[in-house]
């Protein structure tokens, strides 16, 4: 007995609707995964160091910028301001550390300024932020 093949060669079509899907799915998790590492919106140029390391205490971030200008909490304040928010903090938290984002072209007088302004309130750590060098200024 003899079977009939029916063999029909079609072309066949590729339906890209599934890639389509699991290439957005991919793309939401890999969005929704990954850490994003915002600064504040206040521009500074922050000056290098060789000795870089992170700090793990309750902070208070206060930042000079070239023109002068005091940032706390990215709010413009002045200095009587920043004595008493300063004050306030040691006060609830003695542990609590000032970190001075001064600008690379900041007078060193309001750095000073705002040291002395930190030790007067009570804080008793400070800190200078700085950026890594990059191994093309080493």
């Amino acid at each position: 007995m003899r079977f009939k093949r029916h063999l029909k060669i079609t072309s066949g079509k590729l339906d890209m609707t599934p890639l389509i899907d699991i290439v957005f799915l991919l793309m939401m998790y890999f969005m929704l995964t990954s850490t994003f590492i915002m600064q504040p919106g206040i521009k500074i140029n922050l000056p290098s160091a060789l000795s870089t390391e992170s700090m793990e205490k309750k902070q208070i971030i206060v930042c000079l910028t070239a023109d002068g200008s005091i940032f706390c909490e990215e709010k413009n304040i002045t200095i009587e301001v920043l004595k008493s928010i300063l004050e306030t903090e040691s006060r609830r938290n003695p542990e609590i550390m000032l970190i001075i984002k001064g600008d690379y072209d900041v007078a060193h007088g309001k750095v000073v300024e705002v040291m002395d302004l930190a030790k007067v309130s009570g804080v008793s750590c400070l800190a200078s932020a700085t950026q890594p060098v990059e191994e093309k200024e080493r």
